[in-house]
């Protein structure tokens, strides 16, 4: 009888953690306009996905055992994202866009190309992994080596800057107003690939 007892309390705690981390993570798709949903329930949406956070020990100090308890059985179970994972939404993206400043005084903008879909897709994985905060005392260093790449075909150029920041899909609402994509600079970078001779 205790034996049923335990794995009935497991079971509904499984249940109540994943319709949860379920319950926040679709009403975070639609405070943020993602669905076809109107736009008035944005406010409850946000109120229920923090609901769903306090529930799932998500708005709990992260050094609270109750809190890492729940995050490791979540990750231990595959529940620690909610099924939207699957949703049909694109998510936000980072690019990098290199301004080359010519000795002619042109301005081109390029970003770095790889050659393959492999590489293509190494790079997209490598600026998502910069925009990390614990990549910081990387990222001027592998941003500088990317811009570098770029110059080394263009010896007229004299000065680079690197701009690095986030790719925003327009909403649904956006969308049907054909407005594009947005790009939103994060942090900038200004490289002299050159000094001038000294006579």
């Amino acid at each position: 009888m205790c034996t049923k007892r335990i794995l009935a309390a497991w079971f509904g705690a499984h249940f109540f953690l994943v319709t949860a981390v379920c319950f926040s993570d679709i009403c975070s798709l639609v405070a943020r306009s993602l669905t076809i949903l109107p736009s008035a329930l944005d406010r409850y949406a946000r109120e229920g996905e923090l609901a769903g956070e306090w529930a799932s020990g998500k708005k709990m100090p992260a050094s609270n055992p109750v809190r890492r308890t729940i995050a490791t059985y979540l990750d231990a179970a595959g529940s620690q994202a909610g099924y939207s994972f699957f949703a049909p939404n694109i998510p936000g993206y980072h690019r990098l866009i290199l301004e080359l400043y010519h000795d002619d005084g042109r301005v081109e903008y390029e970003s770095p190309h790889v050659s393959g879909k492999a590489a293509a897709l190494r790079l997209d994985s490598l600026l998502d992994r910069l925009a990390n905060p614990r990549y910081e005392p990387l990222r001027e260093v592998v941003i500088k080596m990317l811009a570098f790449s770029v110059w080394q075909g263009r010896p007229d150029v004299k000065r680079i800057r690197a701009s690095f920041g986030t790719v925003n899909q327009p909403g649904i609402n956006e969308f049907e107003h054909r407005r594009r994509e947005s790009f939103q600079p994060l942090f900038t970078f200004d490289f002299s690939l050159r000094t001038e001779d000294n006579h």
